[in-house]
């Protein structure tokens, strides 16, 4: 079997990466620091710790994407860094509506174009073309009704901020940053899509190059916005809105010179796409289910950071480690769209043995990549927070959790690939009720009752953290141990409307239904089958 690794671009995972702008007194202030404080005194406190009380998240299994999913740390998520000339409230409503933002609506969509996956990548493998172009538009209307309940909420958020007690100068400097990313919010629900259609046809190349372009273009942009019209917070929104359409007309631009479209029924919206959604919903509700359920943990682990003795100390150690597993991050869960990509052709062109393959390997992998990350995480324990911080408290607190964090990782690179796994064989439902079991009914009760009862304070935290992390590994591992893949491509036949009864032909369009005949299983094992490991940065996260 051939492993074939390629670099593309994948959804953030969450709120869990952290720019960080120098303070007036010569901090370092994540520019998520504040999503989660009282007001920005008490992030500037937080800031002398060397850390930040931001938030965590993709993934988005999402993301993921998610992400919708991981990202390279990435340069334009840097490049908020320019709140800093917006002010001190710039700086503090810039980075609370980020938080908002991620959890109210950008989780929400990268886990609904989750649905798209499976779909998109059996019908590709069965050879049903035409289904692609029609997933993809139903998938884009459905995130753009997605986006109306989401931006009524944004334009509410000043009198939810001061309702919750914030600042009235950071919540008016966070409701025009979130007016200004509104139009974000349409550009990632045909961005979402246009990734899964492409990926799903193991077109990787162009999006990283797509990718890069807009990031490059991101930097001139965002300084012509803030440096040179002065247009301080409005012009970081506006640069990262940007950044999205950049990426957006780019792909756009592809797809048509290509000629890929060509074969995928094309991007004119039909009637078709406004009937059938039944399936779509069936995977796409889960789906967002399970990548909110990850990210919102992160969110409540900072928040208990805060509850702990010394809350500057272990919320800027949270911060350095959460950064540290958004870096660790990037490698499964670039196995993991690789391996659902594949398990998804494999069972939609009817040869479940190979998809059994690809997803044997893929855990293989995972677990070789979840052994790299203990290594690493025990290597680097003693000098990792120097990178941030030169404050004692916070240096012995992450070189204690560096190891738990590994042994965390152990567990979450081979749980990451099993996602893939239930991606490619359209079940997102498993995905979600694991994530609940092992997140919340596990590992919640063991990270409150060892840290606060216990007495185990920060590491209590982190142990909660490995207990679900042991749990999600070895729930999702008996998962896959007893699947009938068999059964699973007699179920993708049945989603593509491959197989001979028309069962699940529910998703395609009439004219469609009447083309099909079910495509024969292959014959044989010896083919080569290629792993597509791709990798992605979201320019707007």
């Amino acid at each position: 079997m051939e492993i074939r690794a390629e670099l593309e671009t994948i959804p953030a995972r969450g709120m869990r990466f952290f720019s960080h702008v120098p303070s007036e007194e010569g901090h370092v202030i994540s520019k998520r620091a504040t999503a989660d404080c009282a007001d920005y005194r008490q992030a500037e406190a937080v800031a002398r710790g060397g850390g930040c009380r931001g938030g965590a998240g993709h993934s988005g299994a999402g993301g993921s994407d998610d992400p919708d999913g991981a990202d390279f740390v990435s340069a334009v998520d840097d490049l908020h860094a320019l709140l800093g000339p917006a002010g001190r409230a710039g700086l503090a409503g810039g980075s609370l509506a980020i938080g908002f933002a991620n959890i109210t609506g950008y989780s929400v969509l990268s886990g609904l174009a989750m649905g798209m996956e499976p779909i998109c990548g059996q019908a590709f493998g069965a050879g049903r073309h035409s289904m692609l172009g029609l997933a993809m538009q139903r998938t884009t209307l459905l995130l753009l009704c997605s986006c109306l309940p989401v931006a009524a909420l944004w334009a509410y958020m000043r009198p939810l901020l001061l309702l919750c007690g914030q600042d009235e100068a950071i919540s008016a400097a966070a409701q025009t940053y979130i007016l200004y990313s509104l139009p974000d919010l349409v550009l990632q629900s045909f961005l979402h899509p246009l990734r899964i259609y492409l990926r799903a046809q193991s077109v990787n190349l162009p999006l990283t190059f797509c990718a890069a372009a807009a990031i490059v273009l991101h930097f001139p942009v965002n300084y012509l916005f803030v440096s040179v019209l002065r247009l301080g917070i409005r012009g970081v929104a506006l640069a990262s809105v940007c950044a999205n359409l950049n990426l957006v007309l780019l792909l756009l631009a592809y797809v048509h010179l290509s000629g890929v479209h060509k074969r995928t029924g094309g991007f004119a919206l039909s009637a078709e796409s406004f009937r059938g959604w039944g399936p779509l919903l069936a995977l796409s509700l889960p789906s967002a289910a399970s990548v909110c359920l990850e990210w919102w943990w992160y969110e409540i682990m900072i928040l208990l950071c805060g509850l702990l003795a010394d809350p500057q100390a272990t919320v800027a150690s949270m911060g350095i480690l959460i950064q540290t597993t958004s870096l660790i991050y990037i490698f499964p869960s670039s196995l993991s769209f690789g391996v659902s990509t594949r398990v998804a052709n494999e069972l939609g062109a009817n040869r479940p043995h190979r998809a059994r393959r690809a997803a044997n390997v893929g855990l293989a992998c995972g677990f070789a990549l979840g052994f790299a990350a203990l290594s690493f995480a025990v290597s680097v324990r003693r000098v990792w927070a120097r990178m941030f911080t030169a404050d004692a408290a916070i240096l012995q607190l992450t070189a204690s959790a560096l190891p738990i964090l590994g042994l965390c990782e152990l567990g979450n690179c081979p749980q990451t690939t099993g996602c893939g796994v239930l991606r490619g064989s359209a079940r997102p439902k498993v995905g979600a009720n694991v994530n609940l079991g092992s997140f919340y009914a596990v590992g919640m009760p063991v990270a409150v009752g060892l840290a606060f009862w216990a007495g185990l304070d920060f590491r209590g935290l982190w142990l909660g953290l490995l207990s679900a992390q042991a749990a999600c590994v070895v729930l999702m591992l008996a998962v896959i141990k007893t699947t009938d893949w068999d059964a699973q491509a007699d179920r993708a036949q049945a989603l593509t409307g491959a197989a001979s009864d028309g069962g699940g032909a529910a998703f395609l369009g009439s004219d469609e239904k009447d083309a099909l005949q079910p495509k024969p299983a292959a014959v044989g094992g010896d083919e080569k089958t290629s792993l597509v490991i791709t990798i992605q940065t979201d320019p707007s996260s």
